[in-house]
This record gives C-alpha cells, sequence and structure tokens, in this order.
C-alpha cells in the first residue's frame, strides 16, 4: 500500500496538461494502485495523477462509498448547475463556492482497455468536473467568481511555503 504525497500550488505538475495513456504498462498498473490507496483516506473524493506528480491522465475517486478509477477520461455531457463549497488537496485551507454543472457525464478506459462511463449528479458531479480539470492543468480557483479568485489568490500569497 503507497500512499502518496499530494503535490500543491504553485508546483508545475498542476498546471501542465496531462499525457494521454496510450499502453497499459506495469508502471501504469502501479499508478493506478497508488492513486487508489491515495484516495482511500477520509475527506478525499479525488485525486488526480499530477496531484501525485505523474504527468498521465488518471484519476482515482472515493464518493458515497464507492472507490475507483479512471484513465483518459474526457467530459461527454454536463447539464444544470449546482454553486456549493469545493475545496482541494492541492489548495490546503481554501474552500470556496464554485459552480459546477448538476450532472456530469465523463469517458475513459480501466487497466484491461475496456470503454467504462462515470455519471453522477451532486457530489459525484463536481468530483468528476474537478478531475478531469486537474488533468487539464487547471485547478478549482480557475472557475471562482471574480472577488472569489482575489481572496484565494491573496490568501494564497500571504500563506505561502
Amino acid at each position: 500500500m503507497t500512499i502518496r504525497q499530494i503535490r500543491v500550488v504553485p508546483d508545475p505538475v498542476l498546471r501542465t496538461p496531462c499525457d494521454t495513456i496510450d499502453t497499459i504498462t506495469p508502471g501504469v498498473e502501479r499508478l493506478v494502485q497508488d492513486l487508489l490507496d491515495t484516495v482511500d483516506d477520509p475527506g478525499r473524493a479525488g485525486v488526480s495523477a499530477n496531484q501525485i506528480g505523474v504527468n498521465l491522465r488518471a484519476f482515482s475517486y472515493n464518493v458515497d462509498g464507492k472507490i475507483g478509477y479512471l484513465l483518459n477520461p474526457k467530459v461527454l455531457e454536463l447539464k444544470g448547475e449546482q454553486y456549493g463549497d469545493e475545496g482541494c488537496l492541492s489548495l490546503p485551507g481554501l474552500w470556496f463556492k464554485t459552480r459546477r454543472a448538476e450532472y456530469a457525464k465523463v469517458e475513459g478506459i480501466d487497466l484491461k482497455g475496456n470503454k467504462v462511463v462515470l455519471e453522477g449528479h451532486g457530489i459525484m458531479a463536481r468530483m468528476l468536473q474537478h478531475e478531469t480539470d486537474h488533468l487539464d492543468g487547471h485547478v478549482y480557483i480557475d472557475r471562482l467568481e471574480k472577488e472569489e479568485r482575489r481572496q484565494a489568490m491573496h490568501y494564497l500569497r500571504t500563506h505561502a511555503a
């Protein structure tokens, strides 16, 4: 069991779009196991590969007692709107209301190359959008309204390690 350290802003790996996984290798299998081990901790809804320093399109999730992973996720559909508190392991101490779609549908593959579709409302939809944003090189504060983003950036400047 390997629980990996979470990278925090301003680590550049968090702002770099991740590469597609073209071949399932033993390294990709170890990555998935590390993602599953790392997300299996109270308060963690999702962990993307770049949050543990790996520039590949993969994430794990832990929502409503279900733990899993997805490789090469692509958002297929977003519907509705929710506006609620969101935080991020890569931005410790920050919680801001963030607009997201109420429903999200994402497609990817598993370790056998089989197509997998994940979808959901509420927290599941928020997690799917949050983790795919990470893999595209974005963090949730990029989506904040102007005043909240200003507050978040001020916090980051004044609390930098």
